[in-house]
């Protein structure tokens, strides 16, 4: 399923006590969709999910989904290390009215390629949403092999991956080894554009909270034809891309959006705010992407 070209994996704002901020969500999803946003991903890692209770992640759920009132897609973080967990949450997910479900690789325990594949295949039969598998092996320690997202992507209702290995080679192999209508999303930033390049449908970002409307500029201009025009706002927007993960996300994503004046509290231990260098590092990343940011994206 193609659930649009830029999706934000959205932060979760907090207030001064570290609870739930659903006043703040609400303004952060008006202005994500008004702002680059194609569609919206909801309790996943830049949403702190490790953090959030079962309960907070159904309200959130219930929330994001009353706030965009059908305008964007809503993907809802469901996945875990536990099968039957991530059933039951992808089943009440399902019934809260979200438009798709993302389930990350069972990290810590470290299943087997067919561990794996019973794993994805056990939560799909019990729910009708379409799924984006998440590989990502620099947090789970596992790497999700080509041939076994090849398998998977041959059950019905699992319809796309968020791929951040990083590998161009991986991406070009799974997308040769899959369904035309299996889309396949890049899940580091900083490589939007070459994933473009070799046939991927998109970006899961977390840059797009600060620069969605560069991304999705800079996506159209390669769609078009004008790989130059995209090539030259790539060069301009990768720094800010490579700040957002200078210390550990969303803690610099969080800083940027309460410095641009879209308030979402602080991060829950055990992540901590910038430090006093990381902050003057990211406002100066910042200062110089308004600098000229019109005509880079001309």
């Amino acid at each position: 399923m193609n659930f649009g070209q830029v999706l934000t994996a959205m932060v979760t704002p907090f207030d001064q006590n570290g609870e739930l901020d659903l006043e703040a969500a609400r303004g952060l999803v008006h202005y994500l969709i008004a702002n680059g946003s194609d569609g919206l991903v909801v309790a996943g890692t830049t949403g702190e999910s490790p953090t959030l209770s079962h309960d907070e992640k159904l309200r959130l759920f219930q929330f994001v989904v009353d706030a965009v009132d059908g305008r964007v897609p809503v993907i809802a973080g469901t996945g875990s290390n536990n099968t039957q967990a991530s059933i039951d949450l992808t089943k009440e997910a399902e019934a809260l009215g979200v438009d798709g479900a993302l389930l990350v690789t069972p990290y810590y325990n470290k299943p087997s390629q067919e561990g794996m594949y019973q794993h994805f295949r056990a939560i799909a039969e019990q729910t009708n949403l379409p799924i984006m598998l998440y590989n990502i092996p620099g947090r789970s320690v596992v790497n999700m092999e080509v041939e076994t997202i090849s398998r998977l992507a041959r059950i019905s209702n699992i319809s796309s991956i968020k791929e951040a290995s990083g590998d161009l080679d991986r991406v070009s192999q799974i997308i040769t080894e899959t369904p035309d209508d299996f889309t396949v999303y890049s899940g580091e930033d900083s490589q939007t554009l070459p994933h473009m390049s070799v046939g991927g449908t998109g970006i899961v970002s977390v840059s797009s909270h600060v620069i969605g409307n560069e991304m999705q500029q800079m996506i159209n201009h390669y769609k078009n034809g004008d790989t130059a025009h995209a090539a030259a706002i790539h060069r301009h927007i990768l720094p800010l891309m490579k700040e957002m993960f200078a210390a550990p996300s969303p803690s610099p994503v969080k800083e940027a959006l309460n410095c641009i004046g879209v308030p979402v509290g602080s991060v829950r231990l055990p992540l901590v705010p910038l430090n006093d260098t990381e902050r003057a590092s990211l406002y100066k990343v910042l200062a110089n992407h308004q600098v000229g940011s019109d005509e880079a994206a001309g």
